[in-house]
């Protein structure tokens, strides 16, 4: 039995607030965004999250965003 893969491509976004604040979010999952000190913090917490949303889409067989 051959397993499939399937590559998606999520756009992250960064920005930073008035506050010294980072903000990332995944423009292709809605709620997917964080804070964080640094740009780096702030994208690694994005991408862990992403990844909890798209699981969890995954095990009650929601669909997954459009790319």
């Amino acid at each position: 039995m051959q397993g499939s893969v399937m590559e998606m491509i999520l756009t992250i976004e960064i920005e930073q607030e008035e506050d010294g604040r980072w903000i990332a979010e995944v423009v292709e999952l809605p709620g997917v965004i964080v804070y964080g000190a640094s740009s780096a913090e702030a994208r690694a917490k994005v991408q862990a999250l992403a990844l909890r949303v798209m699981a969890d889409r995954l095990e009650h067989g929601k669909a997954q965003p459009e790319v």
